[in-house]
């Protein structure tokens, strides 16, 4: 795989990754779920800085979205055991809309979903947003919305971290490749260097 096929792999990676987290955050911004949302505005930085140096061959930015993939996986899994109240967690909980009360937009706003309110609406919080006592007819439960996706996100930083890797594979093998002519390697101050001239432009 040469060097510009690794490239624009990972620029289309990110590229993807891009344009599913901006829904992604759109969704979240009018669910008011301001963990996700302060997250997701972490991950569009990691992404510029990735596409960036997947762009411009800058292995530190690579390197920094590379960790960041990790982290973003851990996060999207973390999402995924919250929307199935695995172990202590409970989707119920105000952990992702840090207490404002707030739930995922899909809840009542999904396809088809047809909402039931409480007829004596009493709230100890005025500012608290009231729920349904039951959402009918929804084509897909919020849960599984959620939870596809944080699958999708898992998926994309998983061809992210292979984009990153393989890019910073060529600058390994281009440091293998260098070389000191008319001279003892073991004595750099004796030696005439070449460099060789890179081109990483498709």
């Amino acid at each position: 795989m040469g060097s510009c096929t690794r490239r624009h792999f990972m620029l289309s990676t990110c590229l993807l990754q891009m344009i599913t987290i901006i829904e992604r955050q759109v969704f979240d911004f009018l669910g008011y779920m301001w963990a996700p949302i302060l997250v997701n505005f972490f991950h569009i930085i990691f992404i510029i800085l990735g596409f960036y140096g997947a762009y411009h061959f800058r292995i530190k930015y690579i390197i920094t979205y590379l960790i960041w993939s990790f982290i973003w996986i851990g996060w999207n899994a973390f999402l995924i055991c919250f929307y199935l109240n695995v172990g202590i967690l409970d989707r119920d909980s105000d952990l992702l809309n840090l207490g404002t009360g707030s739930v995922s937009w899909f809840e009542v706003n999904g396809y088809g979903c047809k909402p039931t309110y409480p007829v004596n609406i009493t709230s100890d919080d005025p500012f608290r947003p009231i729920r349904p006592e039951r959402v009918d007819d929804c084509l897909l439960d919020y849960t599984i919305v959620e939870i596809v996706q944080s699958g999708v996100q898992c998926a994309l930083a998983l061809l992210g971290i292979l984009g990153a890797i393989l890019i910073s594979y060529i600058f390994l093998d281009e440091d293998d490749r260098f070389d000191f002519v008319n001279g003892d390697a073991k004595s750099p101050q004796h030696t005439v260097v070449h460099p060789i001239l890179v081109d990483y432009d498709c």
